[in-house]
């Protein structure tokens, strides 16, 4: 949920960029286009219209602040003869040389100046507010985008919440099928050897018995720890510089009697210079065994499996049974297991996320080729990054 939270703060990041430079494009060319038509048209007919009613303007400046400096001009007629000639005065002053108006009309005094006068600033209210419409216009297309966004990233939070519950209880009901199958078999060896129902030989398979099957139970709880702990908040990985080849080789040589129990070939190619890379080298062990006893588990008795190091592509390839291409698309996901009965006899289904969740923290991908090739029926490569930190 922490990763789909970042991806979803920078796709509105982009979204709200991009939309913004295009409104932003929007207004320039409504602008230069409205200053265009008052340059050539509106202008020009109010100066005549003007002219007529002995109403002079001077001007060389911007038509918005003409339209602006006209319309101050003529509410301030309508204010006490005193403060109307100093408002007047000073909206003169104000605009210098690029501005200059006066009012000579006898059409401007009693009922009918004062209608006139409203009719002139209505219409250059209306003028003003069509030059500064590409911007409302703009600003209100804008809102409604980011609105409109914010709400479809809401909804897919939503379902993607959903979706991670019900991941989760799926998550919960596994686990507890796969404790209590174990646990089923504990209770039920313990009671007999406690009523003392079997002896001799019978008795040491029960022991033995109780053992693989406390070991399982142990090994399936550590690996939930571990998977619910890379997917909370607080954890964090400890990287410093390390030797990709020598992190390989040591993991390698770790299960390699597992190996040879099985009676597989381990084939390793690992170049001998060294590969650096910044990482946690604890956690990338741990991907990288959880892909090598994943290969020896489902291996081939007798078989081969293959590790390969190319640049920063780490390759463990086995000649198991292949992977159907539905059980691929899910097999990253906790629990996934080809043997949807849920057999005891594989493993938990939990190895291949955590090295996937690992491998991601670290900056790269975990992939599954089916078509690997060279013999091998299955490969799962880790793909890095170099200089990734």
């Amino acid at each position: 949920m922490q990763g789909n939270s970042i991806e979803t703060k920078s796709s509105l990041k982009w979204f709200l960029i991009k939309r913004f430079l295009v409104v932003m494009l929007f207004i320039l060319i409504s602008e230069e286009a409205i200053g265009i038509l008052y340059d050539n048209c509106v202008i020009p007919w109010i100066f005549v219209f003007l002219e007529t009613q002995q109403i002079t303007i001077t001007s060389n400046g911007s038509p918005i602040v003409l339209l602006a400096y006209v319309l101050l001009y003529l509410i301030a007629s309508f204010l006490p003869t005193g403060v109307r000639s100093y408002v007047q005065y000073a909206l003169n002053e104000h605009a210098d040389a690029s501005f200059q108006i006066a009012v000579d009309s006898p059409m401007f005094t009693g009922h009918w100046g004062t209608v006139l006068r409203i009719v002139v600033i209505v219409l250059f209210l209306i003028l003003i507010v069509i030059s500064v419409l590409p911007y409302l216009a703009g600003a209100f297309y804008y809102c409604r985008l980011v609105t409109k966004k914010v709400n479809e990233l809401i909804e897919e939070e939503k379902e993607q919440q959903l979706a991670y519950d019900r991941q989760r209880n799926l998550l919960l009901s596994d686990i507890a099928h796969d404790i209590k199958t174990p646990l089923t078999t504990l209770c039920s060896y313990s009671k007999a050897l406690s009523d003392e129902a079997v002896q001799g030989k019978k008795r040491q398979e029960y022991l033995d018995a109780i053992y693989h099957k406390s070991m399982r139970m142990s090994e399936l709880i550590t690996l939930l720890f571990e998977y619910v702990k890379m997917d909370s908040s607080g954890f964090e990985l400890h990287k410093e510089e390390g030797d990709l080849g020598e992190t390989l080789r040591e993991c390698a040589a770790m299960l390699y009697t597992d190996y040879e129990d099985k009676k597989m070939e381990l084939k390793i190619e690992i170049p001998e210079e060294p590969i650096p890379y910044c990482m946690d080298k604890v956690q990338m062990s741990r991907a990288i065994t959880n892909l090598l006893t994943n290969a020896v588990r489902y291996g081939r008795e007798g078989g081969k499996a293959l590790v390969r190091l190319e640049e920063y592509t780490i390759t463990v390839a086995d000649d198991g049974m292949e992977i159907e291409q539905e059980f691929a698309k899910h097999i990253f996901e906790p629990f996934s297991r080809a043997d949807r009965a849920r057999s005891t006899k594989g493993g938990s289904g939990l190895g291949l996320s955590i090295a996937s969740k690992i491998v991601q923290m670290h900056g790269g991908e975990l992939k599954l080729d089916c078509d690997y090739g060279h013999g091998y029926t299955k490969a799962f490569q880790i793909v890095l990054h170099e200089g990734a930190e």
